[in-house]
């Protein structure tokens, strides 16, 4: 079939179309990705000493002899810390809930799941709720041990501790399809020829989960790298914490502020790259196992030995409660008033709806004995102004970075396969995965750099000034959600028919109307499923809000952050807590509602849509003839 080429005019219409998309894209990568790392990487060198001259070396010379090498350390040592504790804790709630049988493993995995629906700094701060100096637990602790540290939940140890729960959800996603996908046949045969359950867990078992389990090990690792929300609220000096600290500080405070966090940030980007490397380089080689042509599903092994059946059952509910503790008494204390939260005491008489809803005014004694009154000092999430501009903000910023982040990939990944035995095509694809290639911190570091200028690239604006600073935030959340996006819709196309396109061209369909009319609609749940997990990542987002902190784009993150600080200062947001507590409650619900409605409804095909419907018309007719409707 002869292609036929559209000319107006004497004018080719599709070369042109295709030089604009060329430049176009160019422009975005260059201007958006490249030229401010660029523009970072040469801060560090371009420092002038006292005299004004140029001392490319000083921040070098800085770094070595004074306390960042410190923050390096520390960041490091987390790293490495996180990789035993969550890959201990992590494989374990894998194993107690989809390899042994544990009674109550669909109750326990739904708690070990619950850092599904809440992170960052709304799960640090439920964290500290409990376990801070003030904290119930720590207030409980302290009766049964009277010596304790009440202060035990700073630095180190608290960081430790609570991202060692948080970062399990990687496990409970990946590791448990790994270990459902493995042939029971093999574990049947290991245990015919007379392997005891935990030999066959060590010599079958393990060996598959590794491929999975290096690159989680992968992803931990560089999660403790570049955390940041857990040691900015807990007090540990590591290098993200550190870079956010530096980049608004100014010359007059200390020696070249922002030339130092651009090297910490470069610090950080060289071990992400070395690790993804690695990582890559590992993936490349290959680990496949030898499974029957028909595979059997995995059946539960019972641990027959009755001390360690009674050890295991003891260690998953210990571990269920460390989980659910949080979230309980989260709940629980946003329905309580204001005194029982900053008190911490439960008042079984004192429910109230005011950490959601209304205003109160609050009546004190000032030192000269006369009663003020404090008016709307008490007000709850949906009734504070700044709760709700928090989260109108985060909510558009997010839903349109999602959005746009969802519309670029589809339309390269729609261009790679169409040309996918071609360089550019090759080209595309890894421009778009660049920004896996540096921590997030330095992404949006450079864009607060580059863009807090009346800069050239874009026609002469600033970017990080006043209210621009919202298309800023838009630009970092879309750059940053790139990689994923593209890795799952990707995927996606992959589902897609080859005939089904070949029929529409020999129909007589134009490109555009096969691409709208044919693939889109097959990979469409796929698209939404990614725009409901970028939305959902990106509305509690706090790395990033930290780092374009203004009071122009103060973002649903930062206000919770700034709760507590300001609670009852000059008689003021008596209920801060309470409302942190409604606060968490209610991203808890929207992250619950997305995931559901992405791994629940979203990840039923058709025949188990039908099978559903045809069971609740059932039982409707049912109740209907109870009730004795026609």
């Amino acid at each position: 079939m002869q292609k036929t080429t559209v000319r107006g005019g004497g004018v080719n219409l599709s070369l042109l179309w295709k030089v604009f998309g060329a430049a176009l894209f160019l422009y975005l990568f260059l201007g958006f990705m490249l030229i401010p790392c660029i523009n970072t990487l040469t801060s560090i060198f371009s420092v002038t000493d006292a005299s004004g001259k140029l001392d490319p070396l000083a921040v070098i010379r800085f770094f070595l002899a004074g306390k960042m090498p410190s923050f390096v350390w520390n960041s490091l040592k987390l790293a490495v810390c996180l990789v035993v504790t969550v890959n201990v804790v992590g494989v374990s709630i894998v194993l107690l809930t989809e390899y042994f049988d544990i009674r109550g493993a669909k109750i326990l995995r739904l708690g070990y799941m619950t850092t599904m629906i809440y992170s960052g700094v709304a799960l640090v701060t439920g964290y500290q709720f409990l376990y801070d100096q003030n904290g119930m637990m720590t207030q409980w602790l302290a009766g049964i041990f009277p010596g304790m540290d009440k202060q035990w939940f700073t630095g180190f140890s608290a960081v430790l501790f609570t991202m060692t729960f948080a970062c399990t959800s990687n496990h409970a996603l990946f590791l448990r399809n790994a270990i459902r996908g493995i042939d029971y046949n093999t574990v049947e045969a290991a245990r015919n020829l007379g392997a005891s359950p935990f030999r066959v867990l060590f010599r079958v078992v393990m060996p598959t989960l590794l491929p999975t389990l290096f690159s989680l090990t992968v992803m931990t690792f560089i999660t403790g790298l570049c955390a940041m929300s857990a040691p900015t609220l807990l007090g540990y000096n590591s290098i993200n914490p550190e870079i956010v600290r530096l980049a608004g500080s100014t010359v007059a405070d200390e020696a070249f502020p922002q030339a130092r966090a651009a090297l910490l940030s470069v610090i950080l980007a060289m071990f992400t790259i070395i690790l993804l490397t690695v990582l890559n380089h590992y993936e490349r080689k290959g680990h496949y196992l030898s499974v029957s042509k028909t595979k059997a599903k995995l059946v539960k092994q019972k641990i027959q030995n009755p001390v360690a059946n009674v050890l295991a059952h003891i260690y998953a509910y210990v571990l269920f409660v460390i989980y659910m503790t949080p979230v309980v008494m989260i709940i629980v204390f946003s329905f309580q008033n204001w005194s029982a939260v900053r008190t911490k005491t439960l008042d079984f008489s004192g429910w109230t709806l005011s950490n959601y809803f209304g205003t109160e005014n609050y009546a004190y004694t000032r030192s000269n004995g006369k009663i003020s009154t404090r008016y709307n000092a008490i007000s709850g999430v949906f009734a504070n102004e700044k709760t709700v501009g928090g989260i109108r903000l985060s909510f558009i910023l997010s839903a349109l970075a999602a959005a746009l982040a969802c519309v670029i990939v589809v339309v390269a990944v729609n261009y790679i396969f169409k040309h996918r035995n071609k360089k550019r095509a090759a080209i595309i694809e890894g421009c778009l995965l660049f920004p896996w290639l540096l921590p997030t911190i330095l992404i949006c570091y450079s864009f607060r750099i580059f863009f807090n200028d009346d800069v050239w690239y874009v026609f002469g604006q600033n970017l990080y000034f006043k209210e621009n600073v919202r298309v800023l935030i838009i630009i970092a959340y879309t750059v940053v959600k790139l990689p994923f996006a593209l890795r799952m819709i990707k995927a996606a196309f992959y589902a897609i028919d080859e005939e089904l396109e070949d029929a529409a061209r020999n129909l007589g369909a134009s490109p555009l109307v096969t691409f709208l009319r044919i693939k889109l609609p097959i990979v469409l749940p796929s698209v939404l499923a990614v725009f409901a997990l970028n939305f959902n990542s990106l509305f509690t987002e706090y790395d990033m809000g930290a780092t374009f902190q203004k009071s122009e784009g103060t973002t649903y993150a930062m206000v919770i952050q700034s709760m507590c600080n300001e609670e009852g200062r000059d008689g003021m947001n008596m209920n801060a807590s309470g409302r942190r507590c409604a606060s968490t409650v209610f991203i808890m619900v929207v992250s619950g509602l997305i995931l559901y409605l992405v791994y629940g409804v979203g990840a039923r095909d058709l025949g188990e849509r039908l099978a559903l419907r045809e069971k609740r018309k059932k039982r409707l007719k049912k109740i209907a003839g109870r009730l004795g409707i026609r």
